[in-house]
């Protein structure tokens, strides 16, 4: 666990080195910006030196020369496809500091039946992410970056907090869009007291990216079916409450391997006929 933390951290500051940035309250918009990083992080961090890929893809669908991003879709299919949704666990900045607000000693909301019908709703914003802009642009020439507008709560205190504060002419013209924003940010906060990273399990559409990829992911958790004694303390104790080791929601934090009585559990990068067929946890 330490590790990962560790591991967290490096890469939140090394996406978000540019200090510069924080102390004149400016964008970097050098070079590196045309690269994307693999997790949600604004664009407009002051210290930002890569791209997010979501925004990156509503800046593009709204251009009607680039309607589809091949750099784009194939980059994170490429990330998807080696990692799964291991990016979400180790490298994603606001996936840290949802995990560092649900640590608050508050009781957790766990096992709720409403949680299956929620963790579905971040393939309905992958959809408005991809889908609207398009459309709009097809239709009208209209730009419309649903998502970075009106949801991402990580803009808003990678980028809106800062960048308000530190500018006088910014806070002027802040108006109901950005107090909507702040009110949707203050919601994710409180609701990550409760629930183990919500925005990512709820809202996230690069998660819901990854998540679709999760199960055929390079890197992946094995079961040695021999050791295994269906004892259920991995899914116990599995904070995404995932179903099996390829579940859409597992994030591969290797809880369940560190927790495992029979060490039955461990890191995989081989992806055989058979192995795939034990990485589950049979019930």
């Amino acid at each position: 666990m330490v590790k990962r933390k560790i591991i967290q951290i490096v890469a939140a500051l090394l996406m978000n080195s540019n200090f510069k940035g924080f102390a004149k309250g400016k964008i970097y918009q050098g070079g590196l910006k045309k690269i994307c990083v693999p997790v949600l992080n604004c664009y407009s961090c002051p210290g930002a030196f890569g791209a997010c890929p979501i925004g990156s893809l509503q800046a593009l669908s709204n251009n009607p020369r680039t309607l589809v991003s091949f750099y784009i879709y194939g980059f994170l299919i490429i990330v998807g496809a080696l990692f799964g949704r291991a990016v979400c666990g180790f490298l994603c900045p606001f996936g840290l500091i949802q995990e560092l607000l649900n640590k608050i000693p508050l009781k957790n909301w766990r096992g709720k039946r409403c949680f299956q019908y929620l963790k579905k709703l971040k393939y309905v914003v992958l959809g408005i992410v991809i889908i609207v802009p398009t459309v709009l642009t097809l239709i009208g020439n209209v730009s419309f970056p649903a998502f970075c507008k009106f949801i991402c709560p990580a803009g808003t205190l990678e980028a809106g907090l800062p960048i308000s504060l530190m500018n006088a002419r910014i806070r002027e013209s802040l108006g109901l869009l950005f107090v909507w924003k702040l009110s949707l940010l203050a919601v994710i906060v409180f609701l990550a007291i409760k629930i183990y990273r919500p925005f990512c399990r709820f809202l996230c559409p690069l998660g819901a990216v990854y998540a679709l990829l999760n199960r055929v992911s390079v890197l992946h958790i094995k079961t040695n079916k021999i050791k295994c004694s269906n004892c259920d303390i991995c899914t116990d104790i599995c904070e995404m409450e995932a179903k099996t080791h390829d579940d859409a929601e597992c994030i591969r934090c290797g809880k369940c391997i560190r927790h495992c009585p029979q060490k039955a559990l461990s890191w995989s990068l081989c992806r055989t006929q058979e192995r795939i067929g034990i990485n589950r946890i049979d019930k």
